[in-house]
């Protein structure tokens, strides 16, 4: 097969084309006086795509010897009439397994604490699409290594990875509105996205797919786009927003917070419990004074019944008497 099939040809030939959308959608973005740039904001979205690419040629060598170790032991060797099947495998299953990588990013601290950079920008256009997770190439490639071991080969595992990202940049942008019909039932739509990136209770750690949303209907992690109201208008960014946006706390706050978590809490905590600031959900705490996003969503849930229940038919919480 090709080596034109290569991540780094593809990154290649595609920068110029995005460079361009990019700058198509500032200028309609200036003339609509909608406010989706910000200079510092899309600064530092190159300054993450710049730092992550540079990991990611430092970590090449040691993430294809490991994904070329699992490929010598592959348990199908494909033939030249099996090659469409092959690419079907290639690209569908890379998109899979970064829907599970994707979901890991989101319900473990340890790994949101990379994830989150991709998340912390209260910006939502296409050059948020480059706002990377900077240490993500340190450990990435792990996640595909089942790929290798069905026979794809690793330059070819990278390459579907590079162009289902690629498909990913486009979905973040504001100026698609529709929901896009039949497509965004299989597909990745930039509705799909914006819930995904969004910071309201009801839309977080929702919609993980890159290119299929078929992931998250099946997995139960699907929402779609409600249409905003007054009181409820889509919000970008953190829950708690960065108050320090410098060029090392962007990168490190969450890492920061894991620190203080694990030495400064009680000093009477087990180690298990420590353990449980690392790598439990974010949001996670032993006394509850943070809650998870499913906790969020629980308490919303409730109060939203009770707020829509008929007013004769609530109960006060301070009137149940537990016997």
């Amino acid at each position: 097969m090709s080596n034109i099939f290569n991540q780094d040809i593809l990154y290649y030939w595609s920068a110029p084309f995005f460079i361009s959308v990019i700058l198509l959608e500032m200028f309609f973005s200036y003339r609509a006086k909608a406010k989706n740039y910000e200079f510092k904001d899309t600064a530092t979205n190159v300054y993450f795509a710049l730092v992550n690419f540079s990991l990611d040629l430092l970590m090449k060598v040691t993430s294809f010897a490991i994904m070329g170790f699992c490929y010598q032991y592959r348990i199908i060797d494909w033939e030249g009439n099996m090659l469409w099947t092959y690419w079907l495998l290639a690209f569908i299953g890379q998109d899979f397994l970064y829907y599970i990588h994707h979901y890991v990013d989101h319900h473990s601290r340890f790994f949101w604490a990379v994830h989150v950079t991709h998340h912390n920008s209260e910006f939502y256009n296409i050059s948020t699409g480059f706002r990377s997770p900077v240490l993500q190439p340190l450990f990435r490639y792990m996640f595909f290594l089942p790929l290798a071991f069905l026979g794809v080969m690793p330059l070819h595992i990278m390459f579907a990875y590079a162009m289902n990202q690629n498909y990913g940049t486009l979905c973040h942008t504001n100026f698609i509105k529709s929901k896009l019909g039949w497509w965004g039932y299989i597909f990745v739509t930039p509705s799909h996205h914006r819930v995904h990136h969004a910071s309201n209770t009801k839309y977080l750690d929702k919609n993980m797919g890159m290119v299929l949303i078929i992931w998250d209907r099946i997995f139960g992690t699907f929402q779609a786009e409600e249409d905003e109201t007054e009181y409820e208008k889509l919000r970008y960014g953190l829950t708690k927003p960065l108050e320090d946006k410098g060029p090392i706390n962007i990168i490190f706050h969450e890492w920061k917070e894991i620190f203080k978590d694990f030495f400064n809490r009680k000093k009477d905590l087990p180690l298990t419990t420590r353990l449980k600031y690392v790598f439990m959900p974010p949001g996670w705490s032993h006394d509850g004074s943070t809650k998870t996003s499913r906790e969020l969503q629980k308490e919303l849930a409730t109060t939203t019944e009770v707020i829509t229940t008929p007013k004769e038919l609530r109960v006060s919480p301070q009137k149940i008497k537990v016997e």
